[in-house]
């Protein structure tokens, strides 16, 4: 682990810090969650990579190279930078949180009882580092504790297969947890490759110091939500792609949690398409000022979404179906939402918007990181008067997924 990333990490019985809050795309950021890339990533094959979600084989050490340039960019201009890891290897000093971890990675139906027993039982005799880079990591059967007896399980499978699967698609933080307010919403990841990545977000603000007052919105146990399809237009206006990972279901979960608690007054359900290049809302539209998205233009006139508001009885009133850009700017109290477009011709856009031109983290009003290699869009960005910080991603997109993907805020300046 090195110096700087080190310095991230609270220690266990530490003093929380002030309850955080995230009310807006665009604040100021304070503080952010990321993951460093690590041994995960090392995982991944040509043979296995399609069915861990990643596009290609990722140079690991590059990636973390680029990934430590953008946590770098980030703390230049203020953030607190936290890294999930650290995070998690603090709330493995509790014991809850060890059970809780262990009884996530350890499948009883596919090991078998007694090899599920004697991986248990190996978990737990380890400290809390080596029992987060075994839950990030994975297993696989030859990294298994010394077999005590016969078994068929072992036998039947290959040494190099997945006892406990890796976790590679961790370094997209947004996905698996999301702060509305004053309270973090664990969600539910649509598929069995990154199911495990909500128990780990779960035991770390469950049981860390630091979030040991946060509030809990939503819940993981609902029907599909993933963080990349939330976006916190402007405090108390919040968008949901629906789509590929994202259930109307789940939107409408996440909705009446939103509007029961209080921390929205409009949610705009907002259908996407459902495929790879447009697997989240932030894939195709982010907000990069208070008042202005960069946006994949293919979609700029058919990008529609359903208004959802509380009936002030519990219930809700869903709206008809019109056009996302109208209902956004009436749901803000603005005139009309600013719209840059990704590229500057049809083939640019679309090269562009698949390399996460639209998809830039805000770390200020008119201030955003993106990825170096969308010119295009990063100079039509700038001439609308928005600051671009540009990071290197060669590596880091091999998942798919840009600066916001790979980011979850956790706090931020109010807009004032």
């Amino acid at each position: 682990m090195t110096a700087h990333i080190a310095q991230t990490q609270t220690q266990p019985g530490a003093d929380p810090a002030p309850a955080p809050r995230v009310d807006s795309e665009v604040g100021p950021l304070r503080t952010v969650l990321l993951h460093r890339p690590g041994a995960e990533l090392k995982r991944l094959t040509p043979r296995n990579n399609d069915q861990l979600l990643f596009d290609g084989v990722p140079w690991v050490d590059r990636a973390q190279e680029e990934h430590d340039a953008f946590a770098e960019v980030l703390r230049g201009r203020g953030a607190e930078v936290l890294l999930l890891s650290d995070l998690l290897v603090s709330a493995l000093h509790d014991d809850r949180a060890r059970i809780a971890g262990i009884h996530s990675a350890v499948d009883e139906r596919r090991l078998g009882i007694d090899l599920a027993d004697a991986l248990r039982s190996h978990l737990a005799s380890i400290g809390p580092e080596p029992l987060a880079t075994a839950l990030m990591t994975g297993m696989t059967f030859e990294e298994l504790p010394a077999a005590e007896g016969a078994s068929l399980v072992r036998k039947m499978h290959h040494p190099h297969d997945f006892a406990v699967a890796p976790l590679p698609n961790l370094l997209f933080t947004r996905d698996s947890s999301v702060w509305v307010g004053d309270r973090v919403a664990i969600t539910s990841l649509a598929l069995p490759a990154r199911d495990r990545e909500t128990a780990l977000t779960d035991l770390i603000y469950a049981y860390h110091p630091r979030f040991r007052k946060t509030g809990r919105a939503y819940g993981a146990h609902s029907a599909p939500v993933e963080g990349g399809d939330v976006l916190l237009l402007a405090p108390g206006v919040l968008a949901i792609g629906v789509g590929e990972r994202t259930t109307p279901a789940g939107a409408e979960s996440f909705a009446r949690s939103a509007l029961a608690d209080g921390l929205a007054h409009t949610v705009l359900a907002v259908p996407i398409t459902q495929e790879r290049a447009t697997m989240h809302l932030d894939t195709v539209c982010t907000m990069v000022d208070r008042d202005a998205v960069v946006m994949y233009p293919a979609v700029r006139d058919t990008l529609d979404a359903y208004p959802v508001r509380s009936d002030g009885a519990g219930g809700v009133v869903v709206e008809d179906r019109r056009p996302f850009l109208d209902a956004a700017a009436e749901a803000m109290g603005i005139e009309r939402l600013r719209v840059i477009d990704t590229g500057l011709d049809p083939v640019t856009a679309e090269r562009e918007q698949w390399d996460d031109g639209n998809n830039t983290l805000a770390v200020g009003p008119g201030l955003v990181v993106a990825y170096e290699r969308n010119v295009e869009t990063n100079a039509r960005l700038e001439d609308a008067g928005v600051e671009v910080l540009r990071i290197s991603g060669s590596e880091l997109g091999s998942g798919r997924g840009g600066p916001r993907c790979m980011s979850c805020p956790i706090d931020r300046a109010p807009l004032v």
